[in-house]
């Protein structure tokens, strides 16, 4: 039996729906569509790093935050992100959407991710349960230490991550300050 291809969906520069697509041919046209970034944190500021796992179809083996994905049609943003977080790292905690942004970034084998990507941030204490499939590994990072690891080592790092991260630290610096 074969796997029914999951679907993104397409949205313009506002992030109004225009409908859906199987997510590689979004990902072979580069097509905008909407995704999210999970980032979770405990209780010494540290941010929980996945590896992605070596039988990904782009970017395995690299950082990333600590899940990403796409929400399916009439799911909410946070409710999309509990769900790709337990199947990713096997265990739940309350989402906050703290901004969203629009990238674009091509990778080497031809597919292209085009996103207007909704980050989260949550706070968990303890050790993830993760599904092998999707992780590799996991650690937690302050941003400082991921901050410098990534001037040193930014090939280690999926694109998105380098992208998104940036904007991250500013938030995080602004939230930390107040």
């Amino acid at each position: 039996m074969t796997q029914k291809e999951e679907r993104v969906i397409l949205v313009n520069t506002e992030d109004e729906v225009l409908g859906t697509m199987p997510k590689m041919e979004a990902h072979e046209k580069a097509l905008l569509h909407r995704a999210f970034s999970v980032f979770v944190l405990n209780d010494k500021g540290e941010i929980m790093l996945q590896q992605r796992a070596a039988g990904k179809y782009h970017s395995p083996l690299l950082w990333t935050n600590t899940c990403c994905s796409h929400q399916r049609l009439g799911e909410s943003n946070l409710d999309a992100g509990k769900r790709r977080l337990q199947e990713e790292m096997g265990f739940q905690t309350e989402l906050k959407e703290i901004f969203s942004f629009v990238y674009k970034a091509p990778f080497d084998n031809g597919l292209t991710e085009h996103e207007f990507d909704h980050v989260m941030i949550g706070y968990f204490e303890g050790e993830p349960n993760i599904n092998p499939d999707e992780v590799e590994a996991w650690k937690w990072m302050s941003p400082e230490a991921i901050k410098a690891d990534m001037e040193d080592n930014g090939k280690a790092y999926t694109a998105w991550f380098r992208i998104i991260f940036d904007k991250f630290y500013e938030h995080f610096n602004q939230k930390t300050e107040n």
